[in-house]
């Protein structure tokens, strides 16, 4: 007992030395501890953000930047890659013959099929055609999505070793499949901080599609701060009265009575933190802060009623009905041009393990129209340049039929193996169609690019080195891309 008590009054004196040399001291130590440089004092003496926005770690970017900003289409459930972009006619001239074991090669299945007997294999049942310069092979599913294929980067040679949707989800947005990791959206709200003080560096938008309305749920530790400090974690933007949980003042409490409270509030935390140096406290400081700031800011953002006509024509006739994956790239867009860094949409659904044709098609009418219209709106206000917009799922569909094979029904299981996806703006190549799968859509056969090579490239158009972007955490210097991952040149603009 002696010696808890010697070490915690020793703990005090450190604490007391600290506090009474300096306030400077203190405040170096808290931005050393936060990794940041944003804390200025007010009038009241109180610490609070610098104006512009919080400021990253980073006190440089390690490149050039190409982008500014982030929009992540996230297309939850894993779309199919062979209904959507990856056009394999030997699928059909094959049809209902089993997949050949030299092209599966005892690979991986999921118990929802590794119990048929027989793989059927399923060729689409819509049409493909060749779209602009690129000549880029596109589903019918996606009318709007081929007229603009000279402006995306279509990369054909995803993989992944994640076969289930919450690891693959998790490995995508956090860079491990198990949870627990910060998301990318933290990690650039750590590294480059924001753009603007009345709104956060990382927001999140969620949609449901209706090619499946009950499928695979989303937890909100994908856009986690994990081990950063809490500052960093994603906001959820919601299509209700409240858009933000909790940001609103009590019934009967004025602006004035919030404005005090906050006041007395970080006085009461400045003295805890000299107690006990938790960076949390501060941190719960800056989210108070943010939160009151955010009370006028987030109404304008979400009120998109002042939209001219013709962006609701553009971006489609679900544009007007808010939590819409339409009316949600709208906000992205806002959000963006507002200094938002990272803007994560979710759109669920895509989980197609049967009825495949009927689901996809209501599925893909979703996002079509938004999609193309996301990337053409933002070119015509000049930020698609330094937008960066990247569309795409967990994983891929299987060649071959979950289930039972006819002429108009099939379902696909999931694919890990290769899968597509596509990028825009931002610094990557427009028109190119990057690497390869073989004739029957399951293996690579030419640059295969990995989930750890995607966040090092979108890294890299941020201007940073994902190999110096570190936190540590438990002894160890943790990163987005762990231990691997590497910038595929070959897309760069």
């Amino acid at each position: 007992m002696k010696k808890i008590l010697d070490e915690r009054s020793l703990q005090l004196n450190r604490r007391a030395f600290l506090s009474k040399t300096a306030t400077g001291i203190g405040v170096a130590a808290l931005s050393s501890i936060l990794g940041y440089s944003f804390f200025r004092k007010n009038e009241s003496g109180l610490l609070v953000e610098e104006k512009g926005g919080l400021k990253g770690v980073l006190d440089a970017l390690h490149h050039p930047a190409k982008a500014k900003r982030v929009i992540y289409l996230f297309q939850s459930g894993g779309p199919s890659q062979l209904d959507l972009f990856d056009y394999k006619p030997l699928l059909n001239e094959r049809r209902g013959e089993d997949l050949p074991e030299s092209v599966r090669n005892g690979q991986r299945l999921t118990g929802m099929t590794s119990g048929q007997d027989v793989f059927p294999l399923a060729g689409s049942l819509f049409d493909f055609k060749q779209y602009g310069q690129s000549g880029a092979w596109v589903s019918s599913l996606l009318p709007y999505t081929s007229q603009i294929v000279d402006e995306l980067c279509i990369i054909k040679s995803m993989y992944t070793e994640a076969i289930n949707h919450d690891p693959a989800i998790t490995f995508f947005q956090t860079g491990s499949q198990q949870p627990g990791r910060p998301s990318i959206g933290s990690w650039l709200s750590y590294g480059l901080g924001s753009e603007n003080e009345n709104l956060p560096a990382f927001s999140v938008l969620l949609s449901r599609g209706t090619g499946r309305p009950n499928g695979q749920p989303l937890y909100s530790r994908l856009w986690g701060n994990g081990f950063l400090h809490s500052l960093h974690q994603g906001v959820q933007f919601r299509a209700a009265q409240d858009p933000v949980l909790y940001l609103n003042d009590p019934e009967g409490m004025t602006r004035a009575q919030r404005r005090n409270m906050l006041d007395k509030l970080a006085e009461l935390n400045t003295r805890q933190f000299g107690d006990y140096g938790d960076p949390e406290i501060q941190s719960r400081i800056a989210q108070y802060e943010m939160a009151y700031r955010m009370q006028t800011s987030v109404p304008e953002v979400m009120n998109i009623e002042n939209e001219p006509d013709y962006i609701y024509q553009m971006y489609g006739p679900d544009a007007m009905r808010p939590g819409t994956f339409a009316a949600n790239c709208i906000l992205a867009r806002r959000l963006a041009e507002r200094g938002v860094r990272f803007i994560q949409l979710y759109h669920m659904g895509w989980d197609q393990h049967d009825n495949l044709p009927e689901a996809i098609q209501k599925q893909a009418k979703d996002v079509d129209q938004a999609s193309a219209a996301l990337v053409m709106d933002l070119k015509q206000r000049g930020m698609l340049e330094d937008t960066l917009i990247i569309w795409g799922g967990e994983f891929g569909r299987t060649n071959y039929s979950q289930g039972t094979l006819t002429d108009t029904n099939y379902g696909r299981d999931h694919h890990p193996r290769c899968f597509t996806i596509w990028m825009a703006g931002g610094g990557v190549k427009p028109g190119l169609v990057y690497g390869e799968t073989d004739d029957f859509g399951y293996n690579i056969v030419d640059k295969p690019m990995h989930v750890h090579d995607l966040q090092a490239t979108l890294l890299h158009l941020l201007g940073i080195d994902h190999e110096r972007l570190t936190y540590k955490y438990q002894g160890r210097r943790f990163r987005l891309t762990d231990v691997e991952g590497d910038v595929v040149k070959d897309v760069l603009a």
